[in-house]
């Protein structure tokens, strides 16, 4: 198993070294995910997106909730991209953790399926240094690639911020 790993990660570099149309490929993927995102986040406005005075997310159901002290709530099935330590400048993928439940991790998995055939290192890669705009980079092609509404960026502590894909959202009013 470890020489096959091996011997796949030796044929994708030399893929990519080899006519540097990978590389191009995945810049223009990646530039292409970005401003998808950013319009999705600018649609995502209309109901609220952005606004909101707290999320909270259920693991067992893989539910994103966004919600204000009035009960305004907006609820998403989501799934967990990956996680970014700002402390060491370090990018994981949730199919790399072992502490996700495997049901949150199938976007993720889809885009390391989709970086092999590619031959795009940044998705096959469990974690690796990075900027914080490297952790958006990549959540921004799990929503493209998977076709989800959009992302959210969740701290879990002062220098841990889960990034997520969440799916289509249900609105519901306070009393």
């Amino acid at each position: 198993m470890i020489m096959k790993r091996l011997l796949a990660a030796i044929g994708l570099g030399a893929l990519a070294v080899g006519c540097g149309k990978t590389n191009e490929a995945f810049d223009q993927l990646r530039q292409a995910s970005m401003q998808e995102l950013q319009l999705k986040t600018q649609a995502a406005t209309g109901w609220g997106f952005g606004k909101f005075d707290r999320w909270d997310f259920d693991q067992n159901v893989g539910l994103l909730v966004f919600s204000n002290a009035d009960g305004y709530m907006a609820k998403c099935p989501a799934q967990i991209v990956g996680t970014y330590d700002s402390s060491v400048g370090s990018w994981q993928w949730a199919w790399a953790d072992p502490s996700i439940d495997d049901k949150l991790k199938a976007d993720s998995l889809r885009v390391k399926d989709y970086g092999a055939t590619n031959g795009f290192e940044k998705l096959t890669e469990a974690e690796w240094q990075g900027t914080e705009t490297d952790a958006w980079e990549m959540a921004a092609i799990t929503c493209k690639i998977c076709g989800d509404q959009c992302v959210y960026r969740g701290p879990a502590s002062d220098t841990l911020f889960v990034f997520f894909s969440f799916g289509p959202v249900q609105l519901s009013k306070g009393k």
